[in-house]
């Protein structure tokens, strides 16, 4: 269901000429912060208010867990669809080529991205 949205991982080397999820934005702002960086992993947090969104960017594996949830509607490589990611969602992607996301929900969307290196 919401295995699309957020994240990425260590870069062997960057494949794709697109943002990754903390360099990408939303209307030139920061829409994710970095909570912990080691040898290991890295941790987002992406906070999404309602109307905003995330411009289009890659993931490469990563893990994510939703703090808050709203709506979201999602473009990506298979098309456009809405998607209500719930309060407490998880989920695991190997690879995201790419994405766009924007919140059309009246909550403020919060999730955390863990990227293993």
């Amino acid at each position: 269901m919401a295995a699309f949205i957020f994240s990425c991982t260590k870069k062997l080397e960057k494949e794709s000429n697109l943002p990754d999820p903390l360099e990408a934005g939303w209307n030139n702002q920061a829409v994710c912060e970095v909570i912990e960086d080691n040898e290991k992993v890295r941790v987002l947090q992406c906070v999404f208010p309602p109307g905003v969104g995330h411009e289009r960017h890659y993931h490469d594996a990563h893990f994510g867990y939703t703090l808050v949830g709203s709506t979201f509607r999602i473009k990506d490589t298979t098309g456009i669809r809405e998607v209500n990611v719930p309060t407490g969602y998880s989920f695991y992607n190997e690879k995201i080529e790419w994405h766009e996301v924007l919140n059309i929900g009246a909550d403020t969307a919060v999730f955390l991205i863990m990227e293993p290196k």
